[in-house]
């Protein structure tokens, strides 16, 4: 396929259509479960399965790129120029004769086309979700506009995911831009539960809500050296743990490994990248995780402390977990079980350290109490 055809606006009414008529079956829900509800409550419900079907889908993108699914339709945005893998059946025939196990197969196109169309189901309900809250709650509709923004961008990506052939750093971006839709919906969420119930955010210790704000960067950061790793394939570039290669520092050529603009398996100047280029991209990762890992410990410590402790339990469930499975991928060869939970658990660590910053607000200690009686006066 050469670069003309690699957009192809042909589908784009048809998949239009699809996603309206997939966005009309949780829509419909929604107004059946909430029919004598005010209409704040059924935008609620209706963020909250938005959140539910995003973590999904940034669940399935992990899944399209773990089975190498990521160009099964070698154009955008659809298969072949036809908005589903049926119509391109002479395409994928000819492409998998020739390369049987190559990017292009049966298999493979359905899972980047039901990625492609839970994409825009997703976007359709941020759509409606940004068009609800325009109409009822202007105060609330800076979010809700904001994520329709970003959903955009979101998309964006996924296409050059596409259009240029895995390129790592477009790659990279499009999970962390996955990962950063979740927290706009979670922002959106928390915001519409505190307007219904017309209740407050909780204070916290200003040196407990910075430490949290850190915690949150890193924890971003961490996903996007994954990220990096996992665009570049080399998780396995370290089978063993702690030590990788049977040494504590492995050979490592770092200014190869911190090229961005390069396509996937080649360094800046074309050439094949080094497998000590794949193995520090693997440590940089490996070594970074101990931070988050010991500001999250003492997050959780002090939200228990505090009161917090749904979300301290939270917070220290996810990080074990995060923890094994993130030595299963190295020393189990990257299995798929494996692999999809290290990503959900990251974007679960990245929305119970949304949640609690939404509902909490930084106030000088000695302050804290002082609002707490005021309250219960």
């Amino acid at each position: 396929m050469n670069n003309d055809s690699l957009f192809n606006i042909a589908p784009l009414l048809q998949l239009l259509f699809t996603a309206v008529l997939l966005a009309t079956i949780p829509l419909t829900w929604v107004w059946l479960k909430n029919r004598q509800s005010q209409v704040t409550q059924r935008i609620r419900h209706l963020t909250l399965i938005t959140l539910f079907l995003t973590f999904d889908l940034v669940l399935f993108g992990a899944f399209t790129r773990l089975t190498d699914s990521g160009l099964g339709c070698p154009d955008w945005p659809g298969c072949y120029g036809h908005a589903t893998p049926v119509g391109a059946s002479e395409h994928i025939d000819q492409a998998q004769a020739a390369m049987p196990t190559g990017p292009v197969t049966w298999k493979k196109s359905w899972i980047e086309m039901i990625h492609r169309y839970l994409a825009m189901l997703v976007g359709a309900l941020i759509l409606t979700l940004a068009a609800f809250s325009w109409r009822t709650d202007r105060s609330l509709w800076g979010w809700p506009s904001l994520t329709l923004i970003w959903v955009c961008v979101q998309g964006a990506f996924g296409a050059f995911t596409v259009t240029m052939k895995l390129f790592p750093l477009i790659v990279s971006l499009h999970l962390l831009g996955g990962m950063l839709l979740l927290v706009l919906l979670m922002l959106q969420l928390v915001r519409q539960r505190h307007a219904a119930a017309q209740a407050e955010r909780r204070p916290m210790p200003v040196w407990v809500y910075a430490l949290s704000m850190v915690s949150f960067v890193s924890v971003l950061f961490q996903v996007g050296l994954g990220a990096w790793v996992s665009s570049n394939y080399a998780v396995l570039a370290c089978d063993t743990y702690p030590m990788c290669q049977g040494s504590w520092l492995p050979d490592m050529n770092w200014d190869k490994a911190l090229e961005l603009w390069r396509d996937l398996g080649l360094d800046a100047q074309g050439q094949p990248l080094p497998f000590q280029a794949l193995t520090a991209i693997h440590m940089l990762h490996r070594w970074h995780a101990v931070l988050p890992a010991l500001l999250l410990l003492v997050l959780a410590w002090k939200w228990a402390q505090l009161g917090l402790k749904r979300q301290s339990h939270m917070l220290v469930a996810l990080l074990v977990l995060q923890f094994i499975t993130g030595i299963s991928n190295a020393v189990l060869g990257w299995p798929m079980p494996a692999a999809l939970m290290h990503t959900g658990c990251a974007a679960g660590l990245l929305l119970v350290l949304t949640w609690t910053l939404a509902s909490t607000w930084p106030l000088r200690s000695d302050r804290i109490a002082a609002t707490f009686n005021r309250h219960m006066l």
